[in-house]
């Protein structure tokens, strides 16, 4: 089957209407339609001749083919059962050759249980919705999945959240949990106009390469919780949120071994400062 003109909106539309289909708002669909932008994105990602992709969000695959195009094998997660009937039209001489494959259904549910049959790609890339951007991130970092290099387009605040500092107002576990896995840089922003149907927020293109040095703490599984803890109530100090998983006198220790005001609060506290907590706590819990 022939691909749509990935640049044309009305072409789009047209392809959809011919094919009996339409955006789906609940599943936050939008066509990347600046061909500029998408060979920068891809750019970003750095693939070449046996690289290995996951790609969550394909939709009619207009970065499918470029991904596929520079060698890779890729992998895409696409919820759309329409959309997956027609990507593997397209995208048939590669499913034969065994450089793409396809997996339906919510990537939130799906991606777990293909990572533990087939193990993970090198790179992950996504234009991802955006109510489960945040969630798919943070979901392989908690898994302890990380990529080699991800390249990701989300929404303009989840990438601020990402990449915000200590005692910002976007600060928050999120914030620390990316930090902690990855290094983040900004590729480009994109206002809703590069965008078929135009999105209601701007966008922002991210590239977060794997830090050789993760973990450093003792126990990653406590770090992740204690930080989820710490930022689950902003206004209490850090000693109150601590008490839900120490007592008191265990998270006194904790707090002057690392060197922290019982007083203080998490979104004060930068990322090697909560690696240290979590070292003293996990020492008397």
């Amino acid at each position: 089957m022939k691909h749509p003109d990935y640049n044309s909106p009305s072409a789009l539309k047209d392809f959809l209407d011919e094919n009996g289909m339409a955006m789906q708002k609940k599943f936050g669909q939008n066509f990347l339609v600046n061909s500029d932008a998408r060979k920068k994105i891809i750019d970003s990602l750095d693939i070449s001749n046996g690289s290995t992709v996951w790609e969550v969000g394909p939709g009619l695959g207009c970065m499918s083919d470029e991904i596929l195009s520079r060698g890779a094998s890729l992998t895409a997660f696409e919820i759309d059962h329409g959309f997956a009937r027609l990507l593997r039209e397209f995208f048939d001489e590669f499913m034969r050759n065994g450089t793409f494959s396809l997996v339906e259904g919510d990537v939130l549910k799906t991606w777990k249980k293909f990572y533990d049959e087939n193990g993970k790609a090198d790179r992950f890339f996504g234009n991802l919705p955006y109510n489960v951007a945040a969630t798919i991130i943070a979901d392989t970092i908690n898994e302890g999945v990380r990529f080699d290099k991800a390249v990701v387009t989300i929404q303009k605040e989840v990438a601020q959240r990402m990449s915000a500092a200590p005692g910002s107002e976007n600060y928050s576990s999120f914030s620390v949990l990316c930090q902690w896995a990855y290094t983040t840089k900004n590729i480009l922003d994109l206002a809703g106009g590069n965008f078929w149907p135009v999105p209601n927020v701007a966008s922002r293109a991210v590239l977060m390469t794997k830090k050789d040095d993760f973990p450093r703490c003792e126990n990653p599984k406590l770090f992740m919780r204690m930080i989820r803890q710490l930022f689950s109530s902003r206004r209490k100090t850090i000693r109150n949120n601590l008490l839900a998983l120490a007592e008191a006198e265990k998270t006194d220790k904790a707090l002057e071994e690392a060197g922290i005001k019982a007083s203080e609060r998490a979104e004060n506290l930068g990322l090697d400062k909560l690696l240290e907590l979590s070292d003293s706590l996990n020492k008397v819990i």
